[in-house]
């Protein structure tokens, strides 16, 4: 017996390599599906969240929110890393001190 595998579709999310590493964002915004979820796990209802980032619609929140909850454990994962203080310590280059040579 053969299954039918649904591709589900999210039609205000699109990936673009040049923005956030390639992360899911919502379409013609630099908003990252990581930012809307990180907003919702603070407790912000849709609402909230359209009163912060008011260039956005109801119906793109909530479209970034389906996708969450349809790749939660990758997303909670995305959250985990970009808020590791101590990884994006790691990324910041040292510079020496001015007039300070080794």
């Amino acid at each position: 017996m053969k299954i039918a595998v649904k591709k589900v579709s999210y039609p205000y999310i699109e990936f673009n390599s040049k923005i956030a590493s390639g992360s899911p964002i919502i379409k013609g915004t630099r908003i990252t599906v990581r930012t809307i979820a990180g907003y919702y796990q603070m407790g912000m209802s849709v609402d909230e969240i359209l009163t912060s980032l008011s260039h956005l619609t109801s119906s793109q929140v909530h479209s970034a929110l389906a996708y969450y909850f349809d790749h939660q454990e990758e997303i909670d994962k995305d959250i985990a890393e970009s808020s590791n203080e101590e990884y994006w310590k790691k990324q910041v280059p040292i510079h020496p001190k001015p007039g300070i040579t080794k």
